[in-house]
């Protein structure tokens, strides 16, 4: 006998009966060498290896992915040098670019704000300013809107 391909039915060997009420019970398994037969999942198999999971890389203390996060903005802008020429040119470049990130740049996640309004409390104050001019633009020309505009 032939061992079984993959996508094969293994049915129990027929007895002779006449009649399938009389036949034994069959126990089928399809695709007995299929993928998924036989693959584990990887949690599964790093286990059987033997490595332990971890979601933090090893040999970093820090790792924080805000800040991990802010390095990519910072090392992805146009104008970020190949190397810095010292220490002093690096930190003059830093606190040029946190300057600008922090009072001047306005973020889409909070609101169209800067992080220091957000911080020192005036984003409330901003978003009044805000509704006030889009007020008096509905007011003085209804009809450039649809609805009463109302910031977001």
């Amino acid at each position: 006998m032939q061992p079984p391909t993959r996508g094969t039915i293994l049915t129990a060997p027929s007895t002779g009966a006449s009649s399938p009420a009389e036949e034994p019970a069959l126990d089928k398994q399809e695709s007995i060498r299929g993928t998924s037969m036989t693959s584990k999942t990887v949690t599964q198999l790093l286990a059987d290896l033997g490595v332990t999971r971890s979601h933090s890389r090893p040999r970093v203390s820090n790792n924080n992915p805000f800040s991990e996060a802010q390095f990519k903005t910072l090392k992805y802008l146009p104008d970020f040098p190949a190397s810095f020429a010292s220490l002093a040119h690096a930190r003059e470049f830093c606190a040029g670019f946190f300057h600008e990130y922090n009072y001047i740049h306005k973020h889409s996640g909070i609101a169209w704000h800067t992080p220091a309004s957000v911080h020192f409390g005036t984003a409330d104050a901003i978003d009044q300013d805000r509704q006030n001019t889009l007020t008096a633009a509905y007011h003085a020309h209804p009809a450039r809107f649809g609805r009463r505009p109302h910031p977001r």
